[in-house]
């Protein structure tokens, strides 16, 4: 009774906290239980429709088995329903939608407004990046309007977000690793102008990560043949403590379309980093339960990256661009010391294995590749022997031995922390769990009451058949044998209390779960714009209703549905390739040589953009070839 006061007051204790959660993508069942597995407190997910993934839909049943497993853990599921929808796709959305209530999900991650009107059941709703949320009285608005959650834009800096939280009062959710758009989210058009393939549908053809020649206002090409506009993988999680106090709740890892060994690797990286940071503290706790053990070393870098950056949340200081590829860079290894007959002496090389891929950037200045078919004395057999500079920097981009011990099912084991207590009572004995959340489960058995043959105690015995927890999420961390007399159990009657007392235990838990419900009320607040252009991307008359009820006089139709042809704004980012080349007037204006004769242009076969750069909010506009703009002048000189 002592134990279970003792968990009890913890929980309370732990309420008064400030719950910090890791958000990991699950491309599927097996990914979201993997991510659970490795201790992230939520995984997001696809849905069978509406994702702004379109090669990461689930069935409702394997997103019911999430919801079940995750559960277990007091982890959270969220079901992404972040694409525009168009008029005839509403009703289905919506059925679909109770449908997902009706098996547990947690909350939704929404980009169209039109959902806010529909008649839905009383489940949480996120507003997605791609709702691109970067203005705290819009954040505002929508918090008003009943959204639980805002995941915020990237391209903000620590100010802003503290700006946002002290402004809105919301729930905050930011990314912290994986890859970045470098269009503002939602606001790329770039797949629709070159294919009629939406991003905002889930079909992104990802135009960005093409290879560019940049021509200048003379017609001379400045740069051939360059990934222009891919740019570095995302890592703040330095800047996790600092995220913090800003207001952020909620950490994501951007990465749906990625595998196991991916996701596990930057789940347990996060998790590591996330607990030393919450240890002790008086404000913060985690936001599920039980502990993680892993038998691999998770490093970023040993998992798909492009190279990193802390994009702007530190403000614009080093360059982004990711210019060579935008194929996964890898984990740096050494420089290429020498070409010996039919291998390779690499700096570092004893790090190597069988299997491994190397990349490196050929005198062409692209991205090259290897695989290593043998690794032995300090020396890497190639399967195909390339001609390599020396001192060219060499990368892994496939760590073969990490991946093969990141995708052991058993590489990370969650356990939820019990007390057992095996006492007696009139006819026989029973067994005690109490869970680290203060939940109880007792199982009784009907059994003779014995004395050992020796008439000594077994306790020991006992204690280590107890604390075969083996494949169930549990770990007994205290196990108590209380015993008037030295009583006999039969191991196999041992097991079976453990058994029973940990399914019933799985069984309250689930059943003590308490999903956070928000039933949706229409509200009339006025929209902090009363004009909105393509980039709101309206693409039903349900969201059109939602705006013109808060307010909003004009209303442009999304991009897909009011196309020119070679005369649009497909993209507006952050990422500007005139800081990139050390030319930005505010920042270099007392290194750079020279300007840059605008307009520039990015040309990749038959696709030619013309680039506009907005000096004043510090950003850069990208425009189809036969858009007619004015230059602005340079206003730092």
């Amino acid at each position: 009774m002592q134990t279970f006061f003792r968990e009890y007051h913890k929980a309370k204790v732990l309420e008064m906290k400030k719950k910090i959660e890791i958000l990991a993508p699950a491309k599927d069942l097996i990914g979201g239980m993997a991510a659970i597995n490795s201790g992230a407190d939520a995984v997001y997910i696809g849905a069978p429709q509406f994702g702004a993934r379109s090669n990461a839909h689930n069935s409702l049943e394997d997103v019911a088995a999430l919801v079940k497993y995750a559960h277990l853990f007091n982890a959270q599921v969220f079901v992404v329903i972040n694409t525009i929808l168009y008029d005839n796709e509403l009703e289905t959305c919506r059925l679909m939608i109770w449908d997902l209530y009706e098996i547990g999900v947690d909350a939704l991650i929404i980009q169209d407004m039109a959902i806010m009107e529909m008649d839905l059941p009383p489940i949480v709703l996120h507003a997605s990046t791609q709702a691109n949320n970067r203005d705290a009285d819009k954040i505002k608005f929508l918090k008003d309007a009943g959204i639980k959650r805002v995941v915020l834009a990237r391209e903000l800096n620590l100010h802003q977000i503290k700006e946002i939280y002290d402004h809105a009062d919301v729930e905050l959710e930011f990314f912290v690793t994986g890859a970045l758009c470098v269009s503002f989210s939602g606001n790329c058009y770039m797949s629709v102008a070159n294919g009629e393939r939406s991003a905002n549908r889930g079909s992104c053809a990802q135009n960005c990560r093409l290879p560019y020649n940049l021509i200048d206002g003379n017609g001379e090409t400045l740069i051939k043949n360059s990934h222009l506009l891919s740019i570095k993988d995302l890592d703040v999680s330095d800047q996790i403590p600092n995220l913090i106090e800003a207001g952020i709740v909620s950490f994501k890892i951007e990465g749906r379309l990625k595998d196991v060994a991916y996701v596990k690797n930057n789940v347990s990286y996060l998790r590591q980093k996330l607990d030393s940071f919450l240890e002790g503290s008086d404000k913060y706790t985690k936001a599920s339960s039980g502990k993680c053990t892993y038998t691999f070393d998770s490093a970023l870098n040993r998992t798909f990256n492009r190279g990193y950056t802390d994009y702007f949340v530190n403000e614009r200081h080093n360059t982004i661009g990711s210019w060579e590829s935008p194929k996964s860079k890898g984990q740096y290894i050494g420089k290429l010391v020498r070409t010996v007959g039919n291998a390779y002496e690499i700096e570092n090389g004893e790090l190597l294995n069988n299997g491994d891929g190397l990349c490196f950037i050929n005198e062409n200045n692209e991205a090259d590749g290897i695989y290593v078919n043998k690794a032995e004395n300090g020396k890497v057999y190639p399967n195909v022997l390339k001609e390599i500079k020396d001192g060219t920097f060499i990368y892994r981009n496939n760590d073969a031995a990490f991946i093969k011990i990141v995708e052991r099912e058993d590489s990370a084991i969650r356990k939820i922390g019990t007390t057992l207590l095996l006492t007696e009572n009139e006819n026989g004995f029973e067994l005690i769990a109490t869970d680290e959340d203060g939940n109880v489960s007792t199982v009784k058995l009907e059994h003779p009451k014995e004395k050992t043959k020796t008439g000594e105690s077994i306790e020991e015995n006992i204690k280590t058949q107890l604390a075969k927890t083996g494949f169930t999420p549990y770990s007994a961390d205290e196990i108590n044998v209380m015993f008037s007399e030295n009583w006999f159990l039969p191991i196999s009657k041992i097991n079976e209390m453990r058994r029973n007392v940990f399914d019933q235990l799985s069984e309250i838990r689930l059943a003590n779960y308490v999903r956070e419900e928000h039933q949706l009320v229409k509200t009339s607040h006025p929209y902090p714009e009363t004009k909105l252009d393509f980039m709101y991307n309206v693409s039903n008359k349900t969201a059109r209703k939602f705006y013109e009820r808060h307010g909003v006089t004009e209303i442009e139709k999304a991009f897909e549905l009011q196309w020119d042809p070679g005369k649009s704004r497909v993209m507006t980012t952050k990422y500007c390739i005139k800081y990139e080349l050390a030319k930005c007037p505010k920042y270099h204006r007392n290194t750079m040589e020279g300007k840059l004769k605008e307009p520039l242009v990015l040309k990749q076969g038959e696709l030619e953009y013309k680039l506009k750069f907005n000096c004043k909010p510090c950003e850069m506009e990208i425009w189809e070839k036969d858009a007619e703009f004015e230059i602005e002048e340079d206003h730092f000189h």
